[in-house]
């Protein structure tokens, strides 16, 4: 195997590795992280490596350390690597960490196409695909929705019909992971080299499709509840894949709910109707809550627009104001405490 083989590699790893290459150092992937511990993929075979003490006083947060689909710099020592840096991400599917902490947290990294996977049973859910969009835009991969279960839904082309409505531009797909109807319609982002991350909420199905992928049942799988068909975790890690086609694959554990971290981009590129419709607002800075000559209401009460679709937008958008004051807040913190390591650094400097 060679580097580009493995996946995510590009011309701007190839220019920031250039150094260490000099120096001797090797790259790898990750494929593999639990606890501090990573499992990396190289040219020459899997390594098992851990962040240098360097790495780790530098590192500012979760979201810079490495994550599955990084590339990163390794040094070989005895029975271990040891990882001196992780090069730059082409793409980075991020959340919230999880709990109180404001800080984000690397899901996938350097992916080219993310599966968002929903199911087509009781656990259907168009807020909950926005969601994920939103995410996914920002990621800067690309987002293919794959709707699971086609088999089990009554209304397969009222529920397309749906979705096709608030995913704009994104390729969609019925399949049913479980008779393997459809599945033939992903194999096109599945060619050698590429690399497809699987998101999605407990229960849709990622672990068995993820085995019809690998051709074997390597992923435990779980049945759904009957009563509101959620799943429990039976993907507990993330994992990178190599399949048998020569795509790699992140199959990720199922997400209660998707916490977003950033939407800069993301929530315009969801809403991109609304934002189209925004243009023709009265005031350039319309709220869209009953402000006079709100072009986005009046479609709203026109039918053009559901109320539901506008609701979504100013949660995501009310969520995304609360977790910039979390930022800047933290942002500030950290500035203090380093000022405050700074000036009693220089209080103990002995006088000359």
């Amino acid at each position: 195997m060679n580097l580009t083989e493995l996946g995510g590699w590009s011309t701007t790893c190839d220019r920031a590795f250039a150094p260490w290459a000099e120096a001797g150092f090797e790259a790898g992937r990750v494929v593999l992280e639990h606890r501090g511990a990573y499992q990396l993929l190289t040219p020459t075979g899997e390594l098992a490596a851990m962040v240098s003490g360097q790495f780790r006083y530098q590192a500012e947060g979760e979201q810079n350390y490495p994550a599955v689909g990084d590339w990163v710099v390794v040094q070989r020592q005895p029975g271990t690597a040891i990882i001196q840096a992780v090069l730059p991400r082409r793409s980075e599917f991020v959340r919230k960490a999880a709990g109180g902490k404001t800080e984000g947290q690397v899901v996938a990294a350097n992916v080219d196409t993310v599966f968002l996977v929903c199911g087509l049973d009781g656990d259907f859910n168009l807020r909950r695909i926005e969601r994920y969009l939103v995410a996914a835009w920002e990621s800067r991969a690309m987002p293919v929705i794959v709707l699971n279960k086609a088999d089990a839904c009554e209304d397969l082309a009222d529920r397309l019909g749906q979705v096709e409505a608030i995913a704009f531009g994104v390729a969609l797909h019925a399949v049913s992971a479980t008779t393997g109807a459809g599945l033939e319609q992903l194999a096109p982002y599945l060619g050698p080299g590429q690399t497809v991350a699987l998101i999605g909420s407990s229960g849709v199905g990622k672990s068995t499709l993820t085995n019809h992928f690998l051709g074997v049942s390597q992923q435990a799988t779980q049945a759904v509840r009957d009563d509101d068909s959620r799943g429990r975790h039976t993907t507990t890690g993330r994992h990178l894949l190599t399949l048998p086609s020569g795509a790699l694959l992140i199959d990720t554990p199922g997400m209660r709910e998707l916490q977003l971290w950033t939407t800069s981009e993301g929530l315009g590129a969801t809403f991109a109707d609304i934002e189209e419709l925004a243009e023709d607002c009265r005031f350039r800075d319309c709220r869209h809550r009953g402000e006079p000559g709100c072009a986005v209401e009046a479609a709203v009460e026109a039918g053009d627009l559901s109320r539901s679709r506008l609701h979504s937008y100013h949660k995501l958008q009310r969520e995304q104001q609360w977790i910039d004051q979390r930022q800047d807040a933290r942002a500030a913190a950290n500035s203090k405490r380093r000022w405050k390591t700074i000036h009693k650094a220089m209080r103990d400097r002995p006088q000359r």
